[in-house]
């Protein structure tokens, strides 16, 4: 059977190392920390999977945590008014439930089951050097590690990259004790905050390795209020200053928060990083031909929820790409093509996660506006978290928004 070297651990790493070899290939995954080494280390993203992202790891068995992590069934955005009332308020009903599951979780637990499963683990951080080494003793090498060094392999596609500095300051913190949502009691929904020409709160149930948690994300923009995490090393310091720009800006979130703690010592992360479309194929010294996977090659602002679902959706497209080439030559031709497939799903994320870094137009205010008086409004743009190219339809266009607005309530489009 053919030879497929995975570098990288993560969501799309992992989901393809376990599908391939459940498809018979022979897999080598590298990984540059053990998985007990994930598990105790520092959080490493934010994640809320929807229902088709969920669905490839349902496909493959591999939704271990799916009785554990609580059940998402909406999607809530509230816009804060500059006197930090709330001048917008609703939540859309998803029609398949989202779930959100601790990547350290997670991938250490996806990491040993591939190694249980016979699969070879080498715990060795990569250079462009390792690989060329490696890259002609397996049939197709696949980079996942979407930090360091590999990355400069494959070079930025400019005609899909608007932006060449970071769009937002990012911080999170993985709490335990938050109060219940008053709004919808009997229900869990991911909540969006928005604070106009300030930034974003998320506000999300997961699952972490002490039991059920909330994650506060802050997304701030550059030199503003928000991007106030740069330097912080003190975990509880930086809670402190998630809770106090919370109740600056979001007291209705303050108050569910006044009792929380980190979940632990390595419960925040902060960073910030330039969204990013690249070329998918990466040429080694020798001449071989690697290929991108997941944010290598499309790394979009967590703005709009994408990465995992993204990573998710790359890795199936990937292996079916794979598994239909049978036993002809994985070639630079085939990779671009592949990337290409995945692209079909990913334009329209990055599309949609860049416009929503930029101030928004009117008719987008009209649609979140009108979301709060017409529940088929909420609803469609909630799911449109589980299918972006749906936001073709009705999102970008004024015209279009106005056509669909004007469907929904009776009134002719004006």
């Amino acid at each position: 059977m053919r030879k497929i070297l995975i570098i990288g651990a993560g969501q799309s790493g992992l989901q393809l190392a376990l599908g391939l070899q459940s498809k018979g290939y022979e897999v080598t995954l590298m990984s540059n920390r053990t998985a007990d080494e994930i598990r105790s280390g520092r959080v490493m993203s934010t994640q809320c999977m929807f229902h088709t992202a969920l669905q490839h790891e349902r496909d493959l068995g591999i939704n271990f945590w799916e009785s554990q992590a609580p059940r998402i069934e909406g999607l809530g955005v509230s816009v804060a008014a500059p006197d930090a009332s709330r001048a917008v308020d609703w939540v859309g009903k998803l029609d398949g439930y989202a779930q959100s599951v601790d990547q350290r979780v997670k991938m250490a637990g996806w990491m040993e089951t591939f190694a249980q499963r016979g699969g070879q683990l080498v715990i060795h951080g990569a250079a462009v050097s390792d690989l060329d080494f490696f890259a002609s003793r397996y049939d197709l090498t696949l980079v996942s590690a979407g930090k360091g060094e590999l990355v400069s392999m494959f070079g930025r596609d400019a005609s899909r990259s608007p932006y060449d500095a970071p769009q937002r300051a990012l911080s999170v913190a993985y709490v335990h004790g938050m109060g219940p949502r008053p709004e919808h009691p009997e229900f869990d929904a991911v909540r969006c905050n928005l604070v106009p020409g300030v930034g974003e709160l998320f506000v999300m149930p997961t699952v972490t390795n002490t039991g059920r948690a909330d994650i506060l994300f802050w997304e701030g923009v550059p030199g503003g209020p928000l991007d106030a995490f740069q330097g912080i090393k003190d975990p509880n310091e930086h809670l402190a200053m998630t809770l106090e720009l919370l109740k600056r800006f979001l007291p209705w979130e303050y108050a569910r928060s006044t009792k929380v703690e980190l979940t632990d010592a390595n419960g925040t992360l902060a960073g910030r990083y330039a969204p990013t479309v690249r070329h998918p194929i990466g040429r080694l010294p020798s001449g071989g031909l690697v290929l991108g996977v997941a944010d290598v090659v499309v790394a979009n602002d967590p703005i709009t929820g994408q990465g995992s679902n993204s990573a998710s959706k790359c890795a199936a497209a990937y292996l079916a790409s794979i598994v239909e080439r049978g036993d002809q030559p994985f070639d630079a031709e085939w990779m671009q093509a592949t990337f290409d497939r995945y692209w079909q799903t990913a334009q329209h994320v990055t599309k949609w996660t860049n416009a929503m870094l930029a101030p928004p137009p009117e008719h987008v205010l009209n649609i979140i506006g009108a979301a709060g008086q017409l529940q088929p409004v909420a609803d469609r743009f909630a799911n449109g978290f589980n299918n972006p190219a749906d936001f073709e339809n009705f999102f970008f266009d004024p015209d279009k928004a106005n056509a669909y607005l004007a469907s929904v309530t009776g009134q002719p489009a004006g």
